[in-house]
């Protein structure tokens, strides 16, 4: 019990309620300047820009940064899946690019997809099921 007091003592609190500002906050500006992207040009030139940008930032070393300050607003849109497939490839480079970038950039981005086509399917199975009735 005493351990787990002195971590709870040394580990620093963290304010919510400025997290989740920042984090709606970032989350709303990344809508905004994607909302007006796709309305001057089109959903997939908005999309792309979205996907190079956060690769970019992420390779000069920038979108971490951004990350811990605006937490979950950088994560949930595009920005964050692009984020780590270009994480994961910049990670495993030296390994060469069969080996490395190739075997690993899916690493932290697999899971996402996997579980993503898992739940859409059971959702169209769903939807076909209600849709017969």
């Amino acid at each position: 019990m005493d351990y787990i007091k002195l971590v709870n003592k040394i580990t620093p609190r963290e304010n919510k309620i400025k997290n989740m500002f920042y984090a709606f906050t970032s989350g709303g500006v990344i809508g905004l300047i994607s909302e007006i992207i796709a309305s001057i040009f089109s959903v997939d030139i908005m999309i792309i820009f979205m996907i190079i940008t956060a690769s970019l930032l992420t390779g000069i070393g920038v979108f971490d940064n951004f990350v811990n300050k605006f937490k979950m607003g950088m994560i949930i849109p595009i920005t964050g899946f692009a984020h780590s497939v270009s994480a994961s490839a910049l990670e495993y480079k030296n390994d060469g690019l069969i080996t490395g970038i190739g075997s690993n950039v899916f690493k932290l981005a697999g899971s996402v997809i996997l579980y993503g086509i898992i739940s859409s399917s059971i959702l169209i199975i769903i939807r076909g099921l209600i849709w017969l009735v």
